[in-house]
């Protein structure tokens, strides 16, 4: 099956400090269905201190043309705005924020928002469904930050081990640990990971998903044998791994009912 033509439009979701935030939306140039289509953001990885929402475009294309609006969005981080991890969870919160008072507008359904990325990125993108407090002041409290799923690629999930606790934030760091904040009622989770990652290990992923199952919500975990970090990557295209984790993130969203179909990127055997 042919995939959808998609168009991409830039849009500043926030300004603070004066800088200018965009999220980079996807959507299908001339839908097929009527009604409110499920949406997903995505934040990129660089550690808090950089990187760039392009790494989400493939990803966002692709899931536009499935039926979903694809964004990526822009965070503060440290090389570019001196800013703190705690910085990066106010802005994906209000990313969030933003899609979710746009859904009239940008066509889609308020209660099927998804936020997705990878590493610092999931992080991100796990804080704004767990952390219940870092919404900016000056936003509409009625209008929820909070993502009703999550895609997850190697994602940080405790930020309190002592030789990171400094760049996290410090004695803080619990406070943006995503792992010291599940409870019941949390959003269905899938999360992407390899057994060789060294920055993020294996190991942390399966007690997160263990905590989040312990609470009564769904945590799905895909292990990909001796990957290493950011092994997902579109890079040139021809990285296996990005269509074997955006097949299954197809298939998990298509569980929840926001897609129909089977995927149609192909999957290498």
């Amino acid at each position: 099956m042919a995939r959808m033509a998609v168009t991409r439009r830039d849009v500043v979701y926030k300004t603070v400090d004066d800088a200018e935030l965009h999220v980079h939306v996807f959507e299908v140039e001339a839908r097929e269905t009527e009604g409110p289509l499920p949406a997903i953001v995505f934040f990129f990885g660089g550690g808090w201190v950089g990187g760039s929402p392009e790494q989400f475009f493939p990803h966002c294309e692709y899931l536009a043309s499935r039926g979903m609006v694809g964004a990526s969005a822009e965070y503060r981080v440290k090389n570019r705005h001196g800013t703190t991890p705690f910085e990066c969870v106010r802005d994906g919160k209000s990313a969030v924020r933003w899609l979710r008072a746009h859904a009239d507008e940008l066509g889609i359904d308020p209660d099927r928002i998804a936020a997705g990325g990878g590493s610092a990125g999931g992080h991100v993108a796990l804080c704004t469904a767990l952390i219940d407090d870092l919404d900016e002041p000056d936003e509409d409290p009625g209008v929820s930050s909070k993502p009703n799923a999550l895609v997850l690629f190697n994602p940080v999930v405790d930020t309190t081990h002592p030789a990171t606790r400094a760049a996290r934030g410090g004695g803080a760091a619990e406070r943006i640990s995503p792992i010291h904040h599940v409870k019941r009622g949390d959003a269905p989770t899938i999360i992407f990971h390899g057994t060789a990652d060294a920055l993020v290990p294996i190991a942390e992923i399966e007690r997160f998903c263990a905590e989040m199952k312990s609470a009564g919500n769904v945590c799905e975990l895909v292990v990909y044998e001796g990957q290493e970090h950011a092994f997902f990557n579109y890079r040139d295209g021809s990285n296996s791994y990005y269509a074997k984790t955006v097949s299954a993130a197809d298939r998990f969203l298509a569980n929840l009912g926001w897609l129909e179909g089977e995927p149609t990127i192909r999957e290498p055997p």
